[in-house]
């Protein structure tokens, strides 16, 4: 199955960890909708290992849309039972799936073709998790949650996650993140950052975080909704469920943000209704977002703000001796973390060089 691997970019023969997190994704896309082929290469997964199939009904299991459960009934025919005691046995199954579902699909004896479609219904399934995600200063790393959401954490970054039976919680702590959203339109993804939150049905969005009252917001598909961290959960439903009707509930100072567009929100001394929003070129989300391929672009940018963006990814400190060279415009690609790099780059293109001094911080003075 070297499709497979080349479309998720995972080994098929990892370890059973990562045979979850293959079945997570295979479920987040039937959501998406699967083309004839990948529903081939799903089946030909499945049939490979008991394991591959066993960790597909498992990670169905937490999903809350039934349009997954009809896909793998439509992509895996399943045997009908017989009527009368036979029809109450699946029934007494189904009761104790419903308290320990996750015991019950982890039993060979139970998990097979026949048993799925006796399961309680899974939006009755309840799907909780708690869990703290973090990077290191310079370190980039990405997670896959229970229900298929990924998230990809840049340098020194912070979440906190929290999913209920409602809704899918998290908090930017700090730093900067990635988020691609598994769709659930019974349970928002709200990444609560500061006063603010965002929130999504399903879509891809990146959020950083400056301070409590300072962020970025950069929609690369789909629609995420702005609105103050205190809005209730009941208001953010309804306003994501109408924006269809070209509708939009008087909530205060909520923003819709559309794919391709960005808002940046910013300290202000007087609040305003509305987020500014700002439709951005690819180019621009290209450079915005360069940090998710280890790179950092600068167009034209004084050295002094490209050097407090470059010491996010790493523990040196940087001081401008010559307080001219401040102003000085850079342009050009930056590898992440690569310091020395960027000094030699200074030097022979600015003349500027550089020494350490005894606390360790790399001053930067002229040549002349």
């Amino acid at each position: 199955m070297g499709n497979v691997s080349q479309l998720f970019g995972k080994d098929n023969k990892q370890e059973e960890d990562s045979i979850q997190d293959l079945a997570c994704l295979w479920i987040s896309r039937m959501d998406r909708g699967l083309s004839a082929s990948e529903q081939q290469q799903l089946v030909d997964w499945c049939k490979q290992k008991t394991q591959h199939h066993n960790a597909l009904l498992e990670m169905a299991s937490y999903w809350d849309d039934l349009s997954v459960l009809n896909e793998l009934s439509d992509l895996f025919p399943l045997i009908q039972p017989k009527v009368g005691n036979q029809r109450n046995k699946y029934s007494a199954i189904a009761l104790a799936a419903s308290v320990a579902i996750i015991s019950i699909i982890g039993i060979n004896t139970f998990v097979n073709e026949s048993f799925l479609p006796y399961l309680p219904s899974f939006h009755e399934q309840t799907l909780t998790q708690t869990d703290t995600l973090k990077t290191q200063v310079g370190e980039q790393t990405s997670f896959t949650l229970q229900d298929g959401s990924q998230i990809q954490l840049n340098t020194n970054s912070l979440i906190k996650v929290d999913y209920s039976p409602t809704q899918r919680l998290l908090t930017l702590v700090r730093g900067e993140a990635r988020f691609d959203v598994a769709k659930d339109k019974n349970r928002p993804f709200t990444v609560t950052v500061g006063e603010k939150s965002f929130t999504a049905l399903g879509t891809i969005f990146n959020v950083q975080k400056n301070d409590n009252q300072a962020m970025e917001l950069v929609v690369t598909e789909g629609k995420v909704l702005i609105t103050k961290a205190t809005t209730s959960l009941t208001d953010i439903k309804d306003t994501l469920l109408s924006v269809s009707t070209a509708f939009m509930p008087d909530i205060n100072e909520a923003t819709l943000v559309t794919s391709g567009e960005k808002a940046v929100i910013v300290q202000n001394s007087a609040p305003i209704a509305k987020t500014p929003v700002e439709k951005v070129s690819l180019d621009q989300i290209n450079r915005d977002l360069a940090w998710q391929q280890g790179m950092l672009i600068f167009e034209g940018e004084p050295l002094s703000m490209a050097l407090t963006e470059i010491s996010r990814y790493t523990s040196s400190n940087f001081e401008i001796v010559d307080s001219k060279l401040s102003e000085l415009t850079v342009a050009g690609y930056f590898k992440a973390g690569d310091i020395d790099g960027l000094l030699t780059s200074l030097q022979s293109n600015f003349g500027i060089i550089y020494h350490k001094n005894s606390s360790g911080t790399i001053l930067l003075s002229s040549a002349e």
